[in-house]
């Protein structure tokens, strides 16, 4: 059985996206944080921090991790959990550019 799936949703065009910058971006009634590493892939998580709802697309990130601008939690990119405990953890969305298109997969 072959399975389809989900089409992306279009949420902006990537050249308003500089490298090395985060924005966040309403979705199908959901903030999503996209970021866009320095090599130019994409990488999306929820935009708010579940410790005290912290910007997310407004803190700092490198290729692994990003970190919450308020009081520096850092979430993996990976699977979305957060480094330190008791804190929970944030949903990771597939992100990519298609066409110069930003699509997300939620």
């Amino acid at each position: 059985m072959t399975s389809i799936a989900e089409p992306g949703v279009v949420i902006g065009a990537v050249a308003d996206l500089e490298l090395g910058e985060s924005r966040a971006y309403v979705v199908d009634g959901r903030q999503i944080a996209v970021f866009r590493m320095t090599d130019g892939t994409l990488r999306a998580t929820d935009a708010v921090c579940p410790h005290r709802a912290g910007p997310l697309a407004d803190g700092q990130f490198d290729a692994a991790k990003i970190v919450c601008p308020l009081h520096q939690y850092a979430f993996s990119f990976a699977d979305g959990a957060c480094t330190s405990d008791g804190i929970g953890s944030v949903s990771v969305y597939r992100a990519e550019e298609q066409d110069g298109e930003i699509i997300v997969w939620l």
